[in-house]
């Protein structure tokens, strides 16, 4: 099965769609700061046969308008209404990754009449870190400005399938690989994450929730346990081996506990 391009508007806002089709339950998946819908391909592949899968490119990113001036988590959120309402998701399963969670994580808070379920991977509650920003900006500035070859760009970002994931977002021109976002909107999109941690919005989650956490990722034992305390009904698992990449490390592993989670 192969994915169409739609494409919705919200307040002059382009955001671009990896449409899968299918006429089961839908399911929504988010990508990652700097990321791009074509993260999601071989998990989306493996869901698509039984479930309306849609992927977006989020603001800033990606096919999506690559300068908004609103990079508000609120923003975010309301991307995914827009994007659910336009494309007649009805209610739906919300699934994100790092940053993408976190939207995911707050669009089922603010809008639990619309959301069946959320997936989390190698995202939660957790902020407050003032560093995040001078770190996050200090990597961007480190990429080379373009890669002169896309192989380049695979090796810097990390080999593998999680460097071949992140070379799948840059763009060939003039020459090298591009970054499809800007290094601005992207920092200024993690400012209200470095401010403030989120247990009050994760506490309003009234759906089922799954926690994918890679060994070796970003989510603490002590976050990953906070969480569970406060919503013990939340299935939280541990896939060994991966880091925060887990939906380009392992797919496969990946698909299988969305689809049981969905099942049920």
């Amino acid at each position: 099965m192969t994915w169409s391009e739609r494409t919705v508007v919200r307040d002059g806002v382009r955001l671009s769609c990896r449409d899968w089709g299918g006429d089961g339950p839908a399911v929504l998946l988010l990508h990652g700061l700097a990321g791009h819908a074509g993260e999601w391909d071989a998990v989306a592949r493996h869901l698509s046969p039984r479930y309306r899968v849609v992927a977006v490119d989020q603001r800033g990113h990606g096919a999506s308008e690559r300068r908004p001036r609103d990079v508000s988590r609120a923003a975010y959120v309301a991307d995914v209404l827009a994007v659910a309402d336009r494309l007649e998701l009805g209610r739906f399963v919300v699934a994100g990754q790092s940053l993408g969670g976190h939207a995911a994580m707050l669009f089922a808070a603010a809008h639990p009449e619309r959301v069946r379920g959320l997936v989390l991977v190698e995202a939660g509650p957790g902020g407050g870190s003032p560093e995040l920003v001078d770190e996050i900006g200090a990597w961007f500035d480190s990429w080379p400005q373009p890669f002169p070859t896309r192989g380049a760009a695979v090796e810097f970002l990390g080999g593998g399938p999680v460097g071949e994931g992140w070379a799948d977002g840059l763009e060939e021109r003039d020459g090298g690989w591009w970054p499809r976002f800007d290094r601005d909107v992207m920092v200024g999109s993690l400012e209200e994450n470095a401010r403030r941690s989120w247990w009050e919005e994760w506490e309003r989650v009234a759906c089922p929730a799954l926690a994918v956490i890679g060994q070796n990722g970003i989510i603490d034992g002590p976050e990953a346990g906070e969480m569970l305390r406060r919503r013990p009904d939340t299935l939280a698992v541990s896939v060994p081996g991966a880091g925060h990449d887990v939906h380009l490390e392992r797919p496969e592993v990946l698909g299988g506990l969305v689809a049981e989670f969905l099942a049920r």
